[in-house]
């Protein structure tokens, strides 16, 4: 396939024009805003939370890479669109491990692999466990992963609580991780339909996913911000 081929996956798209999801485009906006409001956090936080400011620079990227995509609509652009969620998931999913669960660092690496390995995986895990006629959720199998760490890692973190030496950096912790999952399961669930109801909504449901993406990163950056501000009087 050629790099600029045209690549219409959602309802708004109805032509290889750029500025076909007008709607989807601008909606990316989302997570600039998000990645602003972080910032603004993170510097008043104390602008000393290196691995955060990395985590918010991914937002505004994330942000960038999905306007690029849903204008130019061809396969270069799906990978700016991509590349950045990956790059948030797994950066994330290493903070978490470091600073809420208190791993090591490679521990944390180790962990982080063993997800990685996983997720790249599980789409044909989900097709042998469910055959042929398995549900392709509209291209959002991949997520599932993600969605069901954020629910696992943040339970954990509350069970742990109650025996935590600082059990009020656990539940912010996971306050943050199932707040995100809450939001997450929303917005998936938008991505979702999105083609299965363009007859009846042209305009789709994707630009939800854009927006209430932005509030889970926003959640998920803004959480470790404040972990780490609060754990630092007593490192």
């Amino acid at each position: 396939m050629s790099w600029t081929a045209p690549i219409d996956l959602y309802c708004e798209r109805t032509s290889a024009a750029f500025w076909a999801e007008p709607v989807n485009a601008v909606s990316n906006a989302a997570f600039l805003v998000a990645a602003a409001l972080a910032y603004r956090l993170w510097r008043r936080a104390g602008g000393r939370d290196g691995p955060a400011l990395a985590l918010v620079a991914v937002i505004a990227v994330v942000g960038i890479g999905s306007f690029l995509f849903h204008t130019f609509a061809d396969r270069w652009s799906l990978m700016a669109d991509v590349l950045p969620i990956m790059a948030f998931i797994y950066g994330y999913f290493v903070l978490a491990m470091r600073r809420f669960v208190g791993l090591g660092l490679a521990a944390a690496l180790l962990v982080t692999g063993a997800f990685f390995a996983f997720n790249a995986s599980f789409e044909t895990l989900w097709r042998l466990a469910l055959g042929s006629g398995a549900p392709t959720l509209n291209g959002s199998i991949g997520y599932l992963p993600p969605a069901a760490a954020l629910i696992a890692v943040g339970a954990g973190l509350l069970l742990r609580a109650p025996r935590a030496a600082l059990p009020g950096l656990d539940r912010l912790a996971a306050g943050s991780l199932l707040t995100a999952a809450g939001v997450f399961a929303l917005s998936l669930t938008f991505r979702t339909v999105d083609n299965g109801l363009c007859a009846a909504l042209p305009l789709g449901t994707h630009f939800l996913w854009h927006v209430l993406n932005a509030v889970v990163l926003y959640v998920l950056a803004s959480g470790a911000i404040r972990h780490r501000a609060l754990a630092a009087p007593r490192a």
